[in-house]
């Protein structure tokens, strides 16, 4: 079993949509003659959130749309899956439509966070825990995914299985160990972690965390200071930071991972046996 170089991209995009495309082809240039097949990118790569008047669904986008194909585009030639963050248009209310709540207005987005490969759209994961705290409401202006369509994995390799979360989802175990119990070994967290007081070190500290637990690797890609934390990182599945980057910096973090190191640390911390309780969705 050899070795899969990851990068994750610390890249602060803005309301341009043309201009965030821009970059983020050209960033995922960048991690590929890096060497990466697996280039993860942060949450709201598309566009910015925007302060909370904002009308997200003025930029939302369908999974065809413009900022995946440039993905798409990127990952064909490049030969890599890419994970992204984007606000996707929420179809019309109707049975069989995750995440659609006709009890809020229909102006909502889904954060979701897009797995593409070289042959296209591989995934697409709608984000499930809206970040209503700290007195922000995001389910404000976007609509939350389903739990009951499960959590979203996908293989990388022979050896590896990736699994994605995004942001907010980093405060909840359960959310790794339901990816894990799909076979996870790598998990790629999109994120715009916003910046305050403590943040940072909360950031790494549930990062580092959710590798430990997991025993897999965690690579957290997220945007930089002064709106978000930054640090950016590849974790590994005993909790030692491959590579990090700073608060401050737009650059990308490269790092290898191995299947012959998670199946190691399983063998050595037999932590998913062990376990005597289960993850079910609410």
């Amino acid at each position: 079993m050899g070795t899969v170089r990851v990068a994750a991209v610390q890249v602060a995009t803005g309301f341009d949509l043309a201009e965030n495309r821009r970059l983020v082809a050209g960033r995922l240039r960048a991690a590929a003659e890096g060497g990466a097949t697996l280039v993860v990118l942060p949450e709201a790569a598309m566009c910015t959130f925007g302060d909370v008047g904002f009308d997200l669904s003025s930029v939302a986008e369908p999974l065809d749309g413009p900022f995946v194909s440039v993905l798409a585009q990127g990952a064909a030639r490049h030969g890599c899956v890419v994970v992204a963050g984007m606000f996707e248009q929420v179809p019309a209310a109707g049975p069989g439509v995750p995440g659609r709540d006709p009890r809020r207005p229909p102006e909502r987005v889904f954060n979701t966070a897009v797995v593409v490969g070289p042959d296209g759209l591989v995934a697409a994961y709608r984000k499930l825990h809206l970040f209503d705290a700290l007195g922000a409401r995001e389910s404000d202006r976007v609509a939350g995914g389903d739990p009951a369509g499960g959590v979203v994995t996908v293989p990388l390799d022979d050896d590896l299985v990736l699994g994605v979360m995004t942001c907010y989802d980093l405060r909840f175990p359960e959310m790794a160990r339901a990816l894990v119990d799909r076979g996870a070994t790598v998990i790629a967290l999109a994120a715009h972690w916003y910046n305050g007081s403590g943040k940072a070190a909360v950031w790494e500290t549930l990062v580092r965390a959710r590798a430990i637990e997991s025993t897999a690797y965690v690579v957290a890609a997220g945007k930089p200071e002064d709106e978000a934390v930054g640090r950016s990182m590849v974790v590994d599945p005993l909790g030692e930071v491959l590579v990090e980057l700073g608060g401050k910096e737009e650059d990308i973090a490269f790092a290898d991972v191995s299947p012959g190191r998670v199946s190691a640390v399983r063998r050595m911390l037999p932590v998913l046996e062990h376990r005597r309780f289960d993850v079910v969705s609410r």
